[in-house]
Order: structure tokens, then sequence, then C-alpha cells
């Protein structure tokens, strides 16, 4: 091992660590891989920025605004409205959802597409009694699985066609990766069709939507006020007027001392209580016994209350209400908030907000949309309050389809097809310049252009030969269609730790090399790479689309695996021999 490999194996080992420590964000350890890169020498100065202009950071930039604008036109939406008068139970909405879903993220960004859907999905649950917990794992696995389909439709998929280009000259074509894509979408749309009967069943509440969403009620904090009826009445009598749906978990008084009352605790005039119930049932015992509402300023017949999901992009995270300064910043009041598996027991403005908490919001309406936009809060309830301004409109379907024709028919390259698509969507106002900013993932485009560099580094220094040399050592004897499959699993199993992106980076250049060196087709090596990191289905944080749907599901970490892993035993069973099939194992 030569010391240039010796620095660029330790790097690489440092940055894997980073990433699976999670202390750092994603791509501030990136930076920090770039920057050692440089300062070691294993990176030329001249090329450390390269990563910054290259075409896989500007496709993917370009498919996260194409794909922002194509939810934002409600186009989806309407197509799907015939449909789902006839979608009476989970035996049927299922299917329809998740395929609908797997369709939508064929074409734009899988997060995007789950995006389009959850509030519809949510909407039918509460029309119909069905627990929300039944549809929206499918939908997620499926967004999943239907990004598979096309180069655009997830990062790994963009990213290993350009490690392609550098081994073998040529990237992977738009539709290149369709014939596996579908297959494995197929089997996977079939077993989800079913295999939501796997899924807790015991999490569905009876009184609806509001409560199946979570395992948790929500929590919300009010004031009785001095002179009030209920001054000097006992907790049991308050909670009457809720007819038991309703209760007092607990009561702070002279601002600092928190009490958990019994049903005999006595109120007084200025007790602040937290209440916890259902949305419905919290309005009617707050109207009951006039209480005062704590958070959100706007009132009268132009106040909007909303409820939304934090997402994983979300400004809040981390953050207490009070630092957020909502009222303040966004214009908005948190009326309460319900989370998965956790009583709340604190007063609101002092609780740390994660993703997927589940948020009871209001505001004016006109800038309840804005708000929303900017705070990554995906909303809940019907859609006439979306994640920006409504454009009932074709146009950015019509540019998509366009964009993907044009490279189809190798009229010109994916950058450059989809970079125009994104400015004629600029020019027709389906986006504005501040919802365009708003769309990009910027700590993936970041990690993207720093790791590509660092990538390069353990190629040009041979570390990428070393650690091929290694696993051929590993897989001697072993015939090439497992060699294919361990691949996909290793794949599969270093995503939830790495960051999918990152995963195609590190791997994708191994397993070329692997490939040559075991006197394989380096095609299917990088197609196992592609599925294997676009599908972690074991855990809720391997991918946005899994945490996304964990609080309004209501699901806790395990039951991610009842559903996800025969999906990916699916996945590995069907992928293998499919990509094995379609671009053959023998030199490429």
């Amino acid at each position: 091992m030569t010391l240039d490999q010796a620095l660029a194996f330790g790097i690489l080992g440092i940055t894997i660590g980073l990433f699976i420590w999670g202390r750092i964000a994603y791509d501030l350890v990136a930076l920090l891989a770039l920057l050692a890169g440089v300062v070691v020498g294993i990176i030329p100065m001249d090329k450390a920025f390269d990563g910054f202009s290259d075409d896989v950071v500007i496709i993917v930039a370009a498919a996260l605004l194409v794909s922002a604008a194509v939810a934002r036109s409600g186009a989806v939406e309407r197509m799907m409205r015939p449909v789902l008068p006839h979608l009476r139970g989970a035996r049927s909405q299922v299917p329809v959802l998740a395929g609908a879903v797997l369709v939508a993220s064929v074409f734009t960004k899988n997060i995007g597409a789950l995006a389009i859907f959850m509030p519809v999905a949510l909407q039918l649950a509460r029309r119909t009694g069905t627990s929300p917990s039944a549809l929206l794992m499918p939908m997620a696995f499926a967004s999943l699985i239907g990004g598979l389909i096309t180069m655009t439709g997830t990062s790994p998929n963009i990213i290993v066609a350009r490690v392609r280009q550098e081994v073998t000259g040529q990237p992977f074509g738009m539709f290149d990766f369709t014939p596996v894509g579908l297959g494995i979408a197929a089997c996977g749309l079939a077993f989800l069709a079913v295999g939501w009967r796997l899924l807790p069943r015991g999490r569905r509440a009876g009184a609806g939507l509001d409560a199946a969403m979570t395992l948790e009620a929500y929590t919300t904090e009010a004031h009785l006020p001095p002179g009030s009826a209920l001054d000097g009445a006992t907790v049991a009598r308050l909670e009457e007027l809720g007819e038991g749906r309703v209760t007092v978990a607990t009561v702070i008084r002279e601002r600092f001392r928190r009490f958990l009352p019994t049903p005999q605790w006595q109120l007084r005039g200025g007790d602040t209580l937290l209440l916890r119930g259902e949305p419905e049932e919290l309005e009617r015992v707050m109207a009951r016994a006039g209480l005062q509402l704590a958070g959100g300023n706007a009132q009268g017949q132009e106040a909007s209350v909303v409820e939304g999901v934090v997402t994983g992009e979300s400004v809040l995270l981390g953050s207490t209400v009070a630092q957020a300064r909502l009222a303040e910043r966004f214009g908005v009041g948190l009326l309460a908030v319900s989370r998965s598996g956790t009583r709340v027991a604190q007063r609101l403005d002092t609780l740390r907000l994660r993703a997927g908490d589940v948020l009871i919001l209001r505001g004016r309406v006109e800038g309840m949309a804005d708000a929303l936009s900017t705070l990554r809060i995906l909303p809940l309830t019907e859609r006439s309050i979306t994640l920006g301004r409504s454009r009932r409109s074709w146009i950015p379907v019509i540019v998509m389809g366009a964009a993907m024709l044009l490279v189809a028919l190798h009229v010109v390259p994916v950058a450059i097809a989809f970079f125009a698509a994104s400015v004629v969507l600029l020019l027709l106002r389906a986006l504005s310049m501040h919802e365009a900013y708003e769309a990009m993932e910027w700590p993936v485009l970041v990690l993207l252009a720093a790791l590509i560099p660092v990538s390069e580094a353990v190629q040009s220094t041979g570390g990428t030969d070393l650690i091929a040399a290694g696993l051929e050592w590993l897989m001697g004897g072993i015939p090439p269609l497992a060699a294919l499959g361990l691949i996909m699993a290793i794949a599969m199993a270093v995503t939830p730790f790495l960051n999918n992106a990152a995963t195609v980076l590190m791997m994708g250049p191994i397993a070329a090399s692997l490939a040559g060196r075991l006197g394989l087709s380096p095609d299917a090596f990088l197609m196992a790479v592609a599925v294997g990191a676009a599908c972690d289905f074991l855990t809720p944080i391997g991918h946005q689309c899994n945490t996304l749907v964990m609080g309004p599901g209501g699901y806790r970490f395990g039951d991610y695996a009842r559903l996800g892993a025969p999906l990916t035993a699916i996945v590995l069973l069907v992928g293998v021999p499919l990509i094995a099939l379609v671009w053959g194992l023998g030199p490429g």
C-alpha cells in the first residue's frame, strides 16, 4: 500500500465513521473530507471544486426543480380525483395509492411524489375510516421502487450513470434503468398490495383520522382565566366536559411549578393546563370551559388552521417553539402537537421539535402557504393549502415530458435537457425564484459536489483497485450471480448509515473494479449498486420518505422491518437475476 493510498483510505474511513456517528451534518462531513484531501495532497488544488460543476450536481438540482413544479401544478391530484370515490377500503386503497405514488416517482423525485399523495391518502382515510398506518408506509416504499425506473427518478441512478461514464466512457441513458426497474416495481407493488396486512393493526383508533394518525393524542396548552366558572373546580369536573375524551395531563402553576393532577385536584384561575385529546374534543372542551388557547394570534374569519407534519428538512428541527419564534418570523402560532410514541408533558414553547411531529398551526390565510413552504411542513389536511401556491396547470408536466423525450431521442444530454426545462418553467412562472431555491436539497447537492473529488482521489491513488482485490479474495470461488447479489446486499446494508448518494459515490467505482477483476460486466455491478442504494426499507432514518410517514402513520422503528424485510428479499430475489438477464454477466 502506497502513502497516497493510505491517506485516501484514512480519509475515507474517517468520513464513513462520521457518517455513522451522525453528530455532524452529512454535507459538513463531505466538506471536511474534501478539505482533508486537499491538505494532504491527494486532491489537486485546481481540481478541488470540480464537483460543484459536475453534470450530476446539475442534473439532481434541475430534477428537484422540475419535480417541485409538477407537484405544485396539481395535475396529478386532478387525475386521481375521479378514482377516489370508488376506494372504500384498504384492500383497494393500498394498491391504487401505492401505484399512483410509484408512477409519479418515475417522473419526479420520490420525496416529491410522496408529498403529493400523502394529503390525498389522509383525506381518504378520514372519509372511509381506514387507518393511515395501512396506507402510508406502502406509499413510501412504492415511491422508492418507482424511482428505479428512470435515471432521474432517484439520485443513485443519476450518480451511477456518471460512474459508468468514467468506467466505460458512456453514461447510462434515461431509460436504461427501465427493464430492471419495471420488473422490481411490478413485483414490489404486487407484494405491497397484500403485504400491508403485516403492519400492526392495533394502531387504529376509532375516533377517526386525528387519533389514527399517531399513537398519542394531541397535546395543547390552555390558560384558565381568573374568575372563570371553573376557578376552584376539580380536574374531574373539567374532564367531564369532554365526556372522558380529554384529560388534563399537567397543571403549571406560578409559571414554573408543574403538577401531575389527580381527579380531585383543585384548579385555580391563572393555571396553565396541558390538555390531551383529539382536536375536535379539545376544541369542544375549551369552548365549554371558557379556556384561553396559548399560541396563534390570528383570529376571525381570516384565520386558517392547518395540520401538518414536520419533514426532515424543516428549519424547526432541534429548535424549541420559543426559539423558532413562529408568530414573529412566520406569522403562525402552534396550537397543538402530537408525537408518535411519546406523551408531551411540557409547555409547548419549550418542546424541541423532531421530524415526524404532527402540528396544528394557526395563521392568516394569505400567509399560511408561504409559512408552510418556508418551514418545510407538509400539510395533512385538505390541499387547499399546499407547499407553495397551487398552480392548476399542465405546463410543468408537458415541459418535463418534452425534456425526457429529448433525452430518450439522444438530441441533447440529460444535464442540458433538464437545465433547459428548469429555465423554461421559471420563465413561465410555474415556480417563482423563491420557490425554486426552496426546492433545492442543498445538503445533498453540497454532499455530492464535495465527495466527487474524494471519490476520484480514491480511484486515482489505486485505492479502488486495492479494495476490489480484497473483495475478489473474499468472494473467491462463489458464482457470479452470488457476487452480484452480495454487492447489492452490501449497498442495501450501508445506505442507512452513509446516505444513498454517498453509498453510490463510494461503492460504484469499487463494484466496477471488482467486476473487471472477476471478468464480469461492470454494467451489471453498477446497476446492483444503484438498486441497493435506492432501496432502504428497514429503517425510518435511511430515506426521507420513510421519515416523513413515521409520525402521521403512528409507526415505531421496528414496524419498518415488518413490511420492509420481505420487500428487501423480493428486491434481491427479483433484481439480481433480472440485472443478470438484461445486462449479462459476461465481460463488458
